[in-house]
């Protein structure tokens, strides 16, 4: 096996338990391997509500990033069939023929787009092709959901909106941070019931643990992943306009820089921005730096400040003393007090299934997933380059 195909296989083994990069679980029982597709495919996400009756079919094309298996465990909650995959790699084709030995292997991607019973594909390819190919299963008559970066250009962005105001179909990316952490989506029902009155402000924290030897190249070139602010950075936009309920936003300041990987000139490893809204303001703080000595990727938080009492979530891990992640602290007029979130639903995958049989708009409004994505471009275009002294 060349250098590339192992760096692929590693990068996709490390990242399929982290549930699209939010709760580190366990592996996958010994119990399951061989077991049908639609239960396994469940295991992997970060729900273990078992599957629904199918009520939509759905195919992958691209598998380069392990949050693939979280896409799909989402949607075959929400009842979902996952009935065929392609990826023009050969060692990725092989690794989902021995995770999902039950679903077909498509020769082509041609052979999935021209398969008139799926509804709904699903890719994690590599970021900069993820944009045209949603361009091509929209032309095709299907429903797309992406993981993030979805598009990595504002280029792209204006092509994929032409052909989806174009053709009526869905274009979903997966903002994980927010559709599969429980404790977030709790965070979103309490706002929503003026738990702590209008929400001002929000602060979004995305560290992650660098591990080089486990990524693929295409991981360390900007103009595949989009940058970082793009990249990891995607969520926080999203969750920013969730949970300030804006509309329009822009961009006040942002800035990047490769300050400690110099053998990576094409790498960010910093990030930040601070964004206005008509509904709120934000701050997102992005980075690499997670030390091998936190018992997590990443010790990703947010806090929601609002008029009556602030939110604060710590999404992966509590070094305080709590175990797992899907944390919740809530500060209002009368106490402070902790919520363990690891049972709340996640309804993001029945939700888009829903949208994709009623054409509706429940898991998120197509003009939210673009204006988080736009606002997300903006900042990694405009942004100032860091060179720090050493």
């Amino acid at each position: 096996m060349n250098a590339p195909q192992a760096n692929r296989r590693n990068f996709i083994k490390e990242t399929i338990s982290t549930a699209a990069g939010l709760v580190v679980l366990p592996a996958l029982p010994t119990a399951l391997i061989g077991a049908p597709a639609i239960l396994r495919s469940g295991s992997l996400g970060s729900d273990s509500t078992p599957a629904g009756a199918a009520r939509i079919r759905f195919s992958v094309i691209g598998m380069n990033h392990g949050h693939i298996n979280s896409q799909i465990g989402a949607v075959i909650r929400g009842g979902g069939e996952f009935v065929s995959f392609y990826a023009k790699e050969p060692d990725l084709m092989a690794d989902f023929v021995k995770r999902y030995p039950q679903t077909k292997q498509a020769k082509s991607e041609s052979e999935i787009l021209d398969d008139k019973t799926v509804q709904l594909v699903l890719s994690a390819g590599i970021p900069v092709d993820r944009a045209p190919l949603g361009i091509r299963v929209m032309k095709a008559g299907k429903d797309y959901m992406s993981d993030k970066p979805g598009i990595t250009t504002l280029e792209q962005l204006a092509d994929v909106r032409k052909v989806q105001k174009d053709t009526k179909r869905i274009y979903s990316i997966m903002y994980s941070e927010r559709f599969e952490n429980r404790a977030t989506v709790k965070a979103g029902e309490l706002v929503k019931a003026g738990a702590i009155g209008n929400v001002i402000q929000t602060i979004g924290l995305g560290p992650h643990r660098m591990t080089p030897k486990s990524r693929p190249e295409w991981f360390f070139d900007k103009k595949e992943f989009g940058g970082i602010i793009c990249d990891i950075g995607s969520h926080q936009f999203d969750q920013f306009l969730f949970f300030t309920g804006s509309k329009k936003a822009d961009v006040v300041a942002s800035q990047v820089g490769n300050v400690h990987f110099p053998q990576y000139p094409k790498f960010e490893d910093f990030g930040d921005v601070m964004l206005r809204g008509d509904g709120g303001m934000g701050y997102i703080r992005v980075d690499w730096f997670t030390p091998d000595g936190l018992k997590s990727w990443g010790d990703g938080r947010l806090t929601i400040l609002g008029t009556e009492g602030f939110i604060e979530i710590r999404k992966n891990i509590d070094p305080a003393g709590h175990e797992g992640g899907n944390h919740l602290f809530i500060t209002d007029q009368k106490e402070t007090r902790y919520i363990d979130c690891n049972k709340e639903p996640l309804p993001y995958g029945e939700q888009l299934v829903n949208d994709v049989l009623n054409r509706t708009e429940t898991a998120m409004t197509q003009e939210h997933c673009f204006l988080a994505t736009e606002l997300a471009l903006k900042a990694q275009k405009q942004a100032q380059e860091i060179h720090l002294k050493k």
